[in-house]
């Protein structure tokens, strides 16, 4: 054991690894911030409006990645600099375009819809390409072994935040000037990756970059956007069966498990990457580098949950406001959803790695369809609570779906290998 942890390749690991832990606690800080001062500021209706807004850019920022950064993170992990370069100069590009048509959709809608949730769909467009050039520079960072420059990156946008947010509480106090807050933050540390990476986004090479990677990058859209669609379809039904104020209430629960919530979002920062890296070297060892990484989020989602059930309600209500009262009874069922959801990201990060998109897409598809069904299922039921239950429940099930669609992928990798055939993960490449 003690020559395995002097291993340089182990040590090298545990260094990406510790930058990406540490990247996603500044992003999990920057997003509690910011719930935390809406649902303060402008109490449980007008969270949920929020909330829409929120899971909506979730929406957005998983179809850029599957687009661009995670075809990235499969065949641009570890090659040579030229590489990584002319590579990053395509991928932030697409994903500065997906941006500006995503934004512009997002501002007809607002001014379609009008009012209050029109208003925080256009200050949503207006923020949405920055917000995900920034997000794909921390792919791109993570991708050549930089963690450190990811973590700065959110570092800067985390200072940026203070006085934007200071400044929409204090002149302001509404869902648009928060959004805006957030967003132009965001902004500020966008404009900092172009200056770490060296790298210009050059979204003249959005169609070739899009052509190149279209036999990953179709599934991951697809597959990503089910994903977070399936949120955004479990909160408007929940909207629209049990109230705003409902959605509020779910979002609370989630926001109080963010450290968490936030690291699932993005851990393929470092999984992906990192799972590639075991793949290549010892592909043997992928399912336990899977199961490993998966069980130890599972567990640390679960003392988090329950540590948040010993909170007293005067605590409670200090940090959340009003918000507390309806989002404390969700915190069990929240609690192991997210732990469900953790596991499970061990096993897609090694379908991720083997480039096995149709299976992982199968197993999102099959999940997406769970969250929603019993999340709808469960707000009949019983308004906020069932909504949770029914999404535990799906998430909890769904575990058998990911970690299978994994064993046979691996399976047959092992396989391809040994016969000499191809392999069943597309090759990386060397330029775009």
């Amino acid at each position: 054991m003690r020559s395995l942890l002097r291993s340089p390749a182990i040590r090298a690991m545990a260094g990406r690894l510790s930058w990406g832990l540490g990247d996603q606690a500044v992003s999990s800080i920057t997003n509690f911030v910011v719930g935390l001062f809406v649902a303060r500021s402008l109490g449980t209706f007008a969270f949920g409006m929020f909330s829409l807004a929120w899971v909506s850019y979730g929406v957005v920022l998983n179809l850029s990645r599957g687009l661009t950064t995670d075809p990235l993170m499969v065949r641009f992990s570890g090659v040579s600099t030229e590489s990584w370069r002319a590579a990053t100069a395509k991928a932030t590009g697409t994903a500065l375009s997906a941006g500006v048509v995503a934004g512009a959709i997002s501002v007809v809608a607002g001014l379609v819809v009008g009012g209050p949730i029109g208003g925080a769909f256009i200050a949503l467009g207006v923020v949405i390409p920055t917000l995900l050039l920034q997000d794909a520079w921390r792919f791109t960072f993570f991708a050549a072994g930089h963690g450190k420059k990811a973590f700065v990156n959110d570092v800067v946008w985390g200072i940026a935040l203070i006085p934007a947010l200071f400044i929409a509480h204090q002149w302001f106090d509404t869902v648009v000037a928060f959004i805006l807050a957030w967003g132009l933050s965001g902004a500020v540390a966008a404009g900092y990756g172009c200056l770490q990476s060296g790298v210009r986004p050059d979204p003249r090479g959005t169609l070739e970059w899009l052509k190149r990677h279209r036999d990953l990058g179709a599934r991951y859209v697809v597959e990503n956007v089910s994903n977070a669609g399936s949120t955004q379809l479990r909160m408007y039904g929940l909207g629209a069966i049990a109230g705003l104020a409902s959605v509020g209430a779910v979002r609370g629960a989630e926001l109080l498990l963010g450290p968490f919530f936030a690291l699932l979002m993005g851990l393929s920062l470092v999984t992906v990457a990192e799972s590639a890296r075991v793949l290549q070297r010892a592909p043997h060892r992928l399912r336990r580098f899977c199961a490993v990484l998966g069980a130890g989020q599972a567990v640390a989602a679960l003392i988090w949950g329950l540590a948040l059930l010993l909170v007293p309600d005067d605590a409670g209500r200090f940090v959340l406001g009003d918000v507390w009262d309806p989002a404390s009874e969700l915190i069990l069922p929240v609690t192991i959803g997210i732990a469900a959801a953790g596991f499970n990201t061990g096993a897609a990060a090694g379908l991720r790695a083997l480039g096995a998109a149709k299976r992982s897409l199968r197993a999102q598809l099959i999940n997406s369809a769970g969250y929603v069904g019993l999340g709808l299922i469960g707000a009949f039921l019983a308004g906020a609570s069932g909504s949770a239950w029914g999404v535990a429940l799906a998430i909890t099930s769904g575990s058998a779906v990911w970690w299978l669609q994994l064993h046979t992928a691996l399976k047959e990798h092992l396989a391809s290998e040994k016969d000499g055939g191809a392999e069943t993960h597309p090759p990386k490449v060397s330029s775009t």
